[in-house]
């Protein structure tokens, strides 16, 4: 059991199913206020996408991520930033090979052009982040023709920008595979210890939320990492119960599951509140922001 916990808050994600939720902040201002509102709830690193102020679709603008970033920097509440590269990975293919893909609704760039908003932040010096995100493998996405392309030679290049730029990597894991390959990289010299991987859960057709799936993967982890997990919708607070049994760190948020109980819509504060009461219950603690940057050595 993990008796000393992080807290992830995941306040946006990139999925417009998000919207219809009345809590679903777009603007940077509103992105920036419920992730300080949910590090004021206990959210030691806050996991943050940005959309499009006038559409409300996913961005990968770097000036909504310096105007978000800045906004957190002013309120003056210490947190974690951790900004995802994930965007620019999506390929729909088409009914007919080569002659109809990548269909509508791609967005497939450069791993370069995936970070490009991490880069310009680092580069510039003042809004930098603490954190930013590597999806460690390529994954069928849903029931039709869209898949997230991130292949090994991607990752390989995305590690090293992130080292030179002395970020810190969260590797997202969505399937053993990934696993497997977050152990190269390792072995390959392009991760700092202790790596930082975040199981992710239940999204089709990775790995599905069950407590054997995790529990394979919990026992396949790298000996010097820190981790965590989540799992989507309402799985989310089980599996915050089911990740401090596990010796593991939290994840929750609006990414990830719109409801504080069944047709009651929840905001980022009420989910992060949720989750400290269900860990600090199990006789655990959560850490600050403070003891979380020693725990995972960030400079």
């Amino acid at each position: 059991m993990n008796h000393d916990v992080i807290i992830s808050c995941a306040v946006t994600g990139d999925d417009t199913k998000v919207t219809k939720s009345p809590h679903c902040a777009i603007t940077p201002a509103e992105i920036a206020a419920t992730a300080v509102a949910a590090a004021n709830a206990g959210a030691a690193i806050v996991h943050i996408h940005v959309r499009d102020p006038d559409t409300g679709a996913f961005s990968m603008e770097t000036r909504h991520y310096r105007e978000v970033v800045k906004r957190i920097r002013d309120s003056g509440v210490d947190v974690i930033v951790n900004l995802t590269c994930g965007m620019g990975g999506y390929i729909v293919v088409g009914d007919h090979g080569l002659a109809d893909t990548p269909g509508p609704g791609s967005d497939f760039v450069s791993q370069e052009d995936r970070m490009r908003h991490v880069i310009d932040l680092c580069n510039e010096g003042l809004y930098r982040p603490d954190i930013a995100t590597l999806d460690c493998g390529s994954l069928n996405f849903g029931d039709g023709n869209r898949a997230y392309v991130s292949t090994p030679n991607y990752l390989r290049q995305g590690a090293q920008i992130l080292k030179d730029l002395k970020v810190k990597p969260e590797l997202e894991v969505f399937d053993t595979g990934n696993l497997w390959f977050v152990k190269q990289l390792i072995k390959e010299g392009l991760l700092e210890a202790p790596a930082l991987i975040q199981l992710c859960m239940g999204i089709p057709y990775g790995v599905p939320a069950d407590v054997g799936h995790l529990l394979a993967m919990t026992n396949s982890l790298p000996a010097d990492c820190n981790w965590g997990t989540f799992a989507i919708s309402r799985m989310q607070m089980p599996w915050v119960a089911q990740s401090v049994l596990l010796g593991g760190n939290v994840r929750v948020g609006l990414e990830d599951n719109l409801y504080l109980s069944k047709g009651v819509y929840a905001s980022n504060a009420q989910l992060v509140e949720k989750a400290r009461v269900i860990i600090e219950a199990m006789g655990a603690r959560i850490l600050t922001p403070a003891q979380a940057r020693e725990r995972l050595k960030l400079g």
